[in-house]
């Protein structure tokens, strides 16, 4: 039986200057869709999971083309809300070189910031599933999508299905009178894996200390029921040259991954969230340190990808880790 899993956040839409070009300076842009947590579940879909993504969409052609979106991934709609509102849009403006990429969000009064939690079937959407998936993100929208997630880990909680949270900390986002102090630290709570780094674990939990075993640990005493803890590190030589690394902090030792170089970046917006859900599937199915080896390749594939997804299948991920298919032409 496949092992589900199920998401909850904003789908956006990405229009995304052509070109290298500057947001100025452009005419046109291409659409792509995506959010973190959809992200995570169209990546987990392609590795061969059931995957089901609590979002809002508004009742207009935008909406039907996200819906279909999610669909033609292999992304169940029946946690889709369609309502009256308005989609969440990004802008991408695409780095090169040492400048940098920039992002402009477009995302206030959205209609998956006005999604209320009686509105989702939690009895349909939580059926037969092995894992619940959310970020720092969504209850950083509004206090009803902070409302959405507390009451998504609650009924995930009830009925015994692991939870994992990557509590990034987006400080543009936090605009409707709470702070992540005020919400995180109630959500995490309700959350068996946690993904962050030093300044998301100082800024959403109040954790300080300069070395990330430590907060780990930290983090732990507070909230025993934490099981793993696991992040990224990047080292960024320009915006088309990173190196990327993983590691992950279970059961008192530590796990890291082995370093790649990726030279000729073609997109990173998903990159984390492509992490995410290598690590979701490892925690399912592989030991820890193949875990982080399946999580890192998992994100280091999607850079070679345009858009905000990975669509790489499972198979061709272990094709990194094992070193076989880099850079060959398959025929």
């Amino acid at each position: 039986m496949s092992q589900k899993v199920v998401t909850l956040g904003e789908v956006l839409m990405r229009l995304t200057v052509p070109n290298n070009k500057r947001l100025f300076q452009t005419v046109n842009f291409d659409v792509t869709f995506g959010g973190s947590e959809a992200n995570v579940g169209v990546s987990l879909a392609h590795f061969g999971l059931k995957a089901t993504h609590i979002t809002a969409l508004p009742h207009n052609d935008l909406g039907e083309r996200v819906s279909r979106f999610l669909k033609l991934n292999g992304v169940s709609n029946k946690g889709v809300v369609r309502k009256e509102g308005r989609l969440g849009i990004y802008y991408l403006e695409s780095g090169a070189m040492q400048r940098p990429s920039r992002i402009v969000y477009d995302r206030f009064d959205t209609t998956f910031g006005d999604l209320d939690e009686s509105e989702v079937n939690w009895d349909v959407v939580f059926k037969g599933a092995d894992w619940f998936h959310y970020s720092g993100i969504t209850p950083a929208i509004s206090q009803k999508a902070a409302d959405v997630t507390l009451r998504a880990l609650k009924e995930a909680r009830k009925r015994g299905i692991t939870t994992s949270g990557d509590i990034n900390y987006r400080r543009n986002l936090w605009q409707y009178g709470k702070q992540p102090l005020d919400v995180m630290p109630g959500l995490v709570e309700l959350t068996d894996v946690v993904v962050g780094g030093r300044v998301d674990l100082e800024n959403c939990l109040g954790i300080v200390n300069e070395d990330w075993q430590t907060n780990c640990e930290m983090v732990q005493e507070k909230y025993p029921h934490i099981k793993v803890f696991s992040k990224t590190i990047r080292n960024a030589m320009s915006a088309s040259r990173n190196e990327l690394t993983a590691v992950m902090y279970k059961d008192g030792k530590m796990f890291t991954s082995k370093t790649y170089e990726m030279k000729n970046i073609v997109d990173r917006i998903g990159g984390g969230d492509a992490f995410m859900a290598g690590l979701i599937y490892g925690l399912l199915n592989l030991d820890e340190q193949h875990t982080v080896e399946f999580a890192i390749a998992a994100s280091v594939l999607k850079h070679s990808t345009i858009g905000d997804v990975n669509l790489s299948s499972k198979e061709e991920v272990e094709e990194l880790v094992s070193g076989n298919s880099v850079g060959r032409l398959l025929r």
